[in-house]
């Protein structure tokens, strides 16, 4: 009898791992595909700064995590600079003077956005995840949400966060709500998931509100738009190719 109450427990507790993996679908598509990313940083409810962004993403036949590359549009002033994400690995080339630098994924690009926020990842490859609790949370609309709790752990040193709490809807599997934490557990920044839209087959979130962890007044909204199923070419996903990069 404990063996069979045992086994029915285990089957209906869900796995961590699954629904972070279902909740990665839910955000990214599993082909190569093209979208806008417009950053718009507010301080206290005032527009200081904004920065739109072209993004090719690829999955990694190998590893299963997201390969990108990045090109800048505006401000003009930053307009055809690059970034790739190859791995773990990520590049800064600079046109201007025809250099390319390695970047660390937790530096800032703009207001709260990291540069690891604004490439395409799957949470399920970077973090070993734990079911925490099910809960009801607020949503990015304001509206109440069933969600199972996950504690994700970072994996390998080098990627953006050490930890993150998030918050999947039950019902969908749509990420909801996350808190992205330090080494030292000091909370950076907390984001809503919302305005979900049809996005190539899939409802997506299309706008990514992200919270400064210690001054709610500085917000940065970044905003997903013109998605498209297209090819990447794997040339593109080449540092030695970022100086001859030519958008089509």
């Amino acid at each position: 009898m404990l063996f069979a109450a045992t086994a029915l427990a285990q089957a209906v507790t869900p796995d961590a791992q699954s629904i972070l993996a279902a909740s990665d679908a839910v955000r990214n598509p599993d082909f190569p595909f093209g979208a806008t990313t417009t950053l718009i940083e507010y301080r206290n409810g005032k527009q200081t700064d904004s920065s739109t962004l072209a993004i090719y993403s690829k999955v990694d036949d190998k590893g299963g995590q997201f390969r990108n590359l990045i090109r800048f549009m505006a401000p003009a002033r930053d307009a055809n600079k690059l970034m790739l994400k190859s791995g773990n690995d990520l590049w800064f080339y600079d046109p201007s003077n025809k250099a390319s630098m390695r970047l660390s994924p937790q530096q800032r690009l703009l207001g709260q956005a990291a540069n690891g926020d604004v490439v395409t990842v799957n949470f399920a490859k970077d973090y070993q995840a734990t079911l925490a609790a099910e809960e009801d949370v607020q949503d990015g609309e304001r509206q109440m949400r069933r969600c199972y709790k996950l504690s994700l752990a970072a994996i390998s040193p080098d990627v953006t966060y050490h930890h993150i709490e998030l918050w999947i809807d039950t019902g969908n599997n749509r990420p909801i709500k996350a808190r992205y934490y330090t080494e030292s557990a000091r909370l950076l920044k907390t984001a809503y998931f919302r305005h979900y839209q049809k996005q190539l087959g899939q409802d997506r979130p299309t706008e990514t509100v992200i919270i400064d962890g210690l001054d709610p007044s500085w917000v940065t909204v970044l905003r997903m738009s013109d998605y498209v199923k297209r090819d990447v070419p794997e040339a593109w996903l080449q540092r030695d190719y970022l100086p001859r990069f030519k958008p089509e």
